[in-house]
């Protein structure tokens, strides 16, 4: 069970910490309590905005907490049903999908990429596995061709686009993260492998969120109303390079290359800001590493059932088995070499290791998002957890306001079994 002798982000004054309480809305099981003031001592700080958590555990909901404006240039509060981007979040949602078309028996994580996809043998890739390209092993985490709209709206042209990338690094040597490419190549495999060559998303809304009754999108509707989603607030570059200290050092100067490979590992599509990935013309298109949107109920809810068992998904044992599994590392080690620092990777998520520390267990998996988000499945407990706010924080992981949160959870459920 996560450790924390201390609150990460410390209480303000009594006053402005109920104010903060009062304002929250939402539901909290008995026992988890604790878990609003977190939230509340989170929202109660100067220049906080919003902030949404959610937990289902057992395959029930025991918390759904939302406090703040939905939009604080007006004041509008945030709602049951607001809908917020979770950024790399995304890409554990896209891990669930790739784990119910292997326990459909249509994927094979140790087979090679080009056995459904031939195109994708181009430029040395013939050898490289679906694990290697799950785990950030497969040297694609740049992709050289700028993506348009025009392009990432085109499933054909894109995967004509990824086909002829070729390899940053030797395929199973070293890991780096595929910030913005991993869902692109999760699109195709899905599209080749599912028997109604469903796109990503469309799978994720028909067979994941459809089912489960909860809403979550990558590639939203145009007819969602813009009054719907949270508003959120970009960090800027001057700000992340006065507060540096929740991203590597050697990630920020590399940042600052325009042609290093952290840099393209991530801003392909370019943008000016990361949040125009969330709104028009990106909202629509599928980014399924990144502009994922919908609730923290809805992260909550696929991730605990993937934790209980897997029964709702239909994902099998072996599948679970696989995910639960401790990390497979590259040949030269564990640091990344887009982002700088140690990490560990499963299959299309984080897995825990000294640096960042989630989960009852080693079996944990998940994935931290930009800004601050993240949403995680935890075995050992039968957790699904997910925590977004919408001002953007500085950290890869393991965000003081999400850390927070998270450890005030887990202090629950351990008093629970104590």
């Amino acid at each position: 069970m996560e450790q924390a002798a201390a609150r990460l982000v410390k209480p303000p004054p009594s006053g402005e910490h109920a104010a903060a309480t009062a304002t929250i809305r939402g539901h909290v099981a008995p026992g988890f309590e604790p878990v609003r003031d977190a939230l509340a001592s989170v929202l109660a700080f100067p220049g906080e905005l919003a902030a949404a958590c959610a937990v289902f555990r057992r395959g029930e909901m025991v918390v759904d907490l939302w406090g703040g404006p939905r939009d604080p240039a007006t004041g509008a509060p945030w709602e049951s049903d607001t809908l917020v981007g979770f950024f790399s979040v995304t890409k554990a949602i896209c891990a669930v999908a790739m784990a119910m078309l292997h326990s459909r028996g249509l994927l094979d994580f140790d087979a090679p990429v080009a056995r459904s996809w031939p195109e994708f043998a181009q430029g040395g890739k013939a050898g490289i596995t679906v694990r290697q390209l799950l785990s950030h092993q497969a040297g694609l985490s740049a992709i050289d061709t700028p993506l348009t709209p025009e392009i990432l709206a085109d499933h054909d042209r894109l995967a004509q686009v990824l086909a002829r990338q070729k390899p940053a690094w030797e395929p199973g040597s070293r890991h780096g993260y595929h910030a913005a490419s991993l869902g692109h190549f999760e699109n195709e495999l899905v599209r080749r492998l599912d028997p109604q060559r469903r796109s990503i998303g469309r799978f994720v809304r028909e067979e994941i969120a459809g089912p489960l009754g909860v809403e979550f999108y990558i590639g939203t509707p145009a007819e969602i109303p813009e009054s719907r989603f949270a508003v959120i607030r970009d960090f800027s570059v001057g700000e992340l390079l006065y507060r540096p200290k929740g991203m590597p050092l050697a990630l920020v100067l590399s940042a600052m290359v325009p042609w290093s490979l952290s840099l393209r590992s991530f801003l392909n599509p370019r943008v000016k800001r990361p949040t125009d990935l969330l709104r028009p013309p990106y909202r629509s298109l599928e980014l399924p590493s990144s502009n994922g949107i919908g609730t923290a109920r809805a992260v909550a809810c696929i991730l605990g059932a993937a934790a209980s068992g897997g029964g709702e998904l239909g994902l099998s044992a072996g599948t679970l088995a696989e995910f639960e599994a401790p990390p497979r590392l590259p040949v030269r080690g564990d640091r990344d070499i887009v982002l700088k620092t140690r990490c560990r990777y499963g299959l299309g998520v984080a897995k825990p290791f000294p640096g960042f520390r989630f989960g009852g267990d080693g079996r944990a998996w998940g994935s931290a998002g930009l800004g601050g988000s993240m949403g995680l499945a935890d075995p050992a407990t039968q957790t699904g957890y997910a925590f977004v706010p919408t001002r953007s924080g500085f950290y890869l992981w393991d965000d003081p306001r999400e850390r927070t949160v998270r450890e005030a959870v887990f202090r629950c459920i351990s008093s629970m079994n104590t």
